[in-house]
Order: C-alpha cells, then sequence, then structure tokens
C-alpha cells in the first residue's frame, strides 16, 4: 500500500505541473522569412511573351528563398532586427524580395508607439507612428511553432492584403514580426498569401534582456506611415502591376 501511495503522489504531483501554465515575459525569438522565388518570378513575368524569362531565371534560382531576423522583448517593448547570415544563394535576390527587407523595427505595446528604420533604394526612413490597428478576427485553429501550443487569427491590411496569423497567449509580450501587433501573446507566425511569403519562429530562447537590446533606431529621416505611403505611391505610379506588390512589402 506504501508503494501505491507513492506511485499516486509523484504521478499526481507530475501531472500537476504539466497542467501549469509557464507564462514568458523576456526572451530572444528567431524567425526565418521564407519567399517562393519561384511564385514571385510568374508575378513579374505573366503573359505568354515573357514565359521563357522566367523559365530561365528559375534554372539559376531556388524555389525558396529564406532570411533570418531576430526579436528581442522584454515587458511591453521589442525590437526586431536582422539576424544570422545565410549563403548568399539562399537568399531571394533583391528584386523578389523586394525594398526594406533589413528592417528594424520598435515596438512600445505601453504607449501603442512604433518606430521603424527601412532602407528603400538609396534612402534610409525612420518611420515614426501609432501601432497599427488592426482587425484580427481569431479562430479556435492551432498549431505548434518552436514548441509552443499557438492560435490562428486573420486579418486584412492596406485594404485587400489578406494576413494569417498564429499567436501564443504563453508568451505575454503582445507583439510580433515586422510590423505586426494586437493579439493576446506573441505573434510566432505570419503568412501573407499575395505575397508569397512566410514568417515562422524557429526557436526561443529564455535569455536576459538588456536596454541595448531593445533600443530604438535613430538614424534615418523622419516620417510617418501615411507620408511613407504617398510617397511610394509617387515614385511607383508609372510601375503597373508591381507597384502595388512592393508597396507592400515596404509598408508591412
Amino acid at each position: 500500500m506504501k508503494f501505491f501511495v507513492t506511485v499516486l503522489s509523484i504521478t499526481t504531483l507530475s501531472l500537476g505541473l504539466q497542467a501549469q501554465q509557464v507564462y514568458i515575459t523576456k526572451g530572444k525569438i528567431e524567425f526565418e522569412k521564407t519567399v517562393n522565388t519561384y511564385k514571385v518570378l510568374e508575378e513579374n513575368f505573366a503573359g505568354s511573351d515573357n514565359t521563357i524569362w522566367a523559365d530561365a531565371f528559375k534554372k539559376n534560382m531556388a524555389k525558396t528563398g529564406a532570411s533570418y531576423f531576430d526579436l528581442y522583448f522584454n515587458g511591453d517593448k521589442s525590437l526586431y532586427r536582422p539576424g544570422r547570415e545565410v549563403i548568399v544563394s539562399q537568399r531571394p535576390p533583391d528584386w523578389v524580395n523586394g525594398q526594406a527587407t533589413d528592417n528594424i523595427v520598435f515596438n512600445d505595446m505601453a504607449t501603442q508607439t512604433g518606430i521603424a528604420l527601412k532602407h528603400v533604394y538609396e534612402n534610409a526612413f525612420l518611420v515614426q507612428d501609432s501601432l497599427k490597428t488592426l482587425n484580427w478576427k481569431i479562430s479556435n485553429d492551432t498549431r505548434t511553432i518552436a514548441g509552443l501550443e499557438c492560435r490562428k487569427a486573420t486579418t486584412v491590411i492596406m485594404d485587400s492584403v489578406f494576413v494569417v496569423a498564429f499567436f501564443s497567449e504563453q508568451v505575454l509580450c503582445t507583439s510580433g514580426p515586422e510590423g505586426f501587433t494586437g493579439l493576446p501573446g506573441m505573434i510566432l507566425g505570419i503568412a501573407i498569401p499575395r505575397l508569397h511569403t512566410t514568417w515562422y519562429a524557429t526557436k526561443l530562447e529564455l535569455v536576459e534582456v538588456k536596454d541595448a537590446d531593445i533600443a530604438a533606431p535613430k538614424k534615418g529621416k523622419a516620417i510617418n506611415n501615411a507620408q511613407l505611403q504617398q510617397q511610394l505611391k509617387s515614385l511607383m505610379k508609372n510601375w503597373g502591376r508591381n507597384a502595388n506588390r512592393n508597396i507592400w512589402q515596404i509598408m508591412i
């Protein structure tokens, strides 16, 4: 009987620990950004006359290209910035990946403000504005990302661009990759079908986060989101069907 009670007690304790919800307030998340280069090529060279060019480029490119970013967070603040380097051949070419691909994004959820450094051609813009208000719709669908169970949410940005997100309520900071925020937990996955691009967390590290790790960028031409979008529309007014996709890539 004593043996049975001991085993039962240990089993009960183990189940109790598993049932406890562990909340994370600070750490570092690595995101892998993946672009389907073939899909982008097909859009850029749409039309029967250009198919031969798309096929020629495909022979010298990987179907997908990846780049990595790190997101440091502590409490209500986060900083998203370029992470580890990858072999050049594994990255999408700049003309496929678009502009502003090395963004540094600071978010302060307490004040609902953000500061982002974005390089667009020869210009460095310091975009300072309120955090974007997104109309998220949360579902009961789940998936596991970086070892954490995440719930699915969807929204539409820039009037017509559909976005799928996955967030974990175990990570209390309500930030995410690029400028995506506003869900009740950290966003660990983003998919934007019209850009053929995804961002998924590969790992979460419970590291000490110093003030310097989440310091906002300071250099660049000060501008807000509306002003940046207006400049981009003027710059790309003669770009035809590719104008919108380039603007979307920069504005996210």
